[in-house]
């Protein structure tokens, strides 16, 4: 099995995934990639290999008992490795019932949560996950099978973020080998046989025959998702290229303006880039499918004066020669992407935490009265109406809470659109929350109503926000 360990090597290598001084968090399922993962990074870290911070598993209690099991496995592990391990249960059938959103979105964010907050707990600086070629051969033959095109067959990126996957080159079943040579058991997750779900189905029906009709199918679909890859990126760089010639203006949020004429005379390929980059510009979360891309093309190329189309999230509209994308106020254009999602950082009272991402420094103090609070920038909440300890992040998809003097709970993108907070500068946002995550005070912006001032005699918790000394220093 020395040739699977010198093949993941050799990929953190060639990608450059992991640097010196990174410290990597190991998400673990129970099942067994994850599990394989675990196992082989353990075996390279002393010959130079990753550093291992370590394991995160998130316990979803969708499956009763079979849940628990996969815990305690993980737990096990996680001792046996000699790895501290963070472990999260969250109620993801809950959660999807109050959100009105599926189990499978619900439980994909929650993991994302979880995986940030373990980032800081155990001190990492990637995370990484357990994907296979198997799964990029799948993830590809969905999207084909969606009519996707160069941009969707690029499948899963061996990077994202802090977001790493080394073994994109790595079989299941070589996997699975490793495992069993070792004497390694893993989890089996029934649910990954039900065949109601699409990518199960796939797995279980479709992706047989393909390799029976082609035994090195799945390597091939690998191999088409690194060339449509580096294909998108080359089309990508020459669509933007065509940016300066043909926006009219942009200054205005959520707004940019384009030369019709001059969009429909560029080849098909790069305006469709171009118009997708630009709503992107515009409304993050407007996610715009093929046909959408092709009916800016036609209002654009249309001999007609006036023109309008309504998409997700956005409005296009065609004044003679202008073509104008328009954020709307939709329920997808509502929400907005976080990419730049910080780590859980803790704020102990008193005290203080730097935020490098925002050049800013929250301080916390305990006082009787709120005179130390200047109004603007800083904060002031009942103590006794928080749990403790505090933390700080930035904004997180499905952030709700009751601003201070609202009749009730409000979407936090909402807040900030009514509060005129800059859609660039809005994951630049210090967000407080206590130990039951709620939101306690939005730096700058508003406190919770529930943690209101009500007694300062009692305790008050003075919130401060400043510019880190190094930035000033700088400025």
């Amino acid at each position: 099995m020395r040739g699977l360990l010198a093949r993941v090597a050799r990929a953190i290598r060639h990608d450059c995934l992991v640097g010196p001084d990174d410290r990597l968090v190991l998400a673990v399922s129970g099942g067994s990639d994850s599990i394989a993962l675990t196992w082989i990074l353990h075996a390279l870290a002393p010959d130079g290999g990753p550093a291992l911070a370590g394991i995160v598993h998130v316990n979803h209690g969708l499956r009763g008992a079979e849940s628990n099991a996969d815990e305690a496995f993980c737990r096990a592990l996680a001792t046996r490795l000699d790895l501290p391990i963070v472990v999260a249960n969250v109620d993801v059938a809950g959660l999807a019932r109050e959100r009105r959103a599926s189990i499978e979105v619900v439980a994909r964010e929650a993991r994302y949560a979880v995986f940030d907050q373990a980032l800081s707990t155990l001190n990492g600086t990637l995370l990484a996950t357990g994907h296979t070629m198997d799964d990029q051969a799948e993830t590809v033959m969905l999207r084909l099978l969606r009519g996707a095109g160069t941009r969707g067959l690029s499948g899963i990126r061996v990077r994202r973020g802090r977001l790493v996957r080394p073994l994109l080159e790595c079989r299941r079943e070589d996997l699975r080998a490793y495992l069993k040579a070792r004497g390694e058991a893993w989890r089996e997750d029934d649910s990954n046989a039900d065949r109601a779900i699409s990518r199960n189905r796939l797995r279980h029906e479709l992706m047989p025959v393909l390799e029976t009709i082609a035994p090195a199918g799945v390597r091939a679909l690998a191999r088409l998702a690194a060339l449509a890859k580096d294909d998108e990126s080359v089309l990508m760089e020459a669509a933007i290229k065509n940016r300066s010639a043909l926006v009219l203006s942009s200054g205005e949020a959520g707004r940019v303006d384009v030369d019709a004429g001059a969009l429909s005379l560029l080849a098909p390929p790069l305006a469709r880039r171009l118009i997708r980059a630009l709503a992107a510009e515009v409304a993050p979360a407007a996610h715009l499918a093929a046909s959408h891309l092709e009916a800016v093309c036609r209002l654009a190329a249309t001999d007609k004066p006036v023109g309008h189309l309504d998409l997700p999230g956005l409005a296009v509209d065609r004044e003679g020669d202008r073509l104008t994308l328009k954020l709307t106020r939709g329920t997808a254009g509502a929400r907005e992407t976080h990419e730049t999602a910080w780590p859980l950082r803790a704020l102990n009272v008193p005290g203080s935490v730097d935020l490098p991402e925002a050049g800013l420094r929250i301080d916390v103090r305990l006082d009787t009265q709120i005179s130390g609070a200047n109004g603007t920038g800083d904060g002031a909440v009942q103590a006794g109406a928080v749990k403790l300890p505090l933390a700080v992040r930035n904004r997180r998809p499905g952030d709700r809470f009751r601003p201070l003097g609202a009749p009730g709970r409000r979407k936090l993108q909402d807040v900030f659109v009514d509060r005129k907070v800059p859609r660039m500068e809005r994951d630049r946002v210090p967000v407080v929350v206590d130990a039951d995550g709620r939101i306690v005070w939005v730096a700058g912006v508003t406190v919770a109503h529930d943690c209101r001032v009500t007694s300062p005699e009692d305790g008050v918790l003075i919130l401060i926000q400043r510019e880190q000394p190094e930035q000033r220093t700088a400025q």
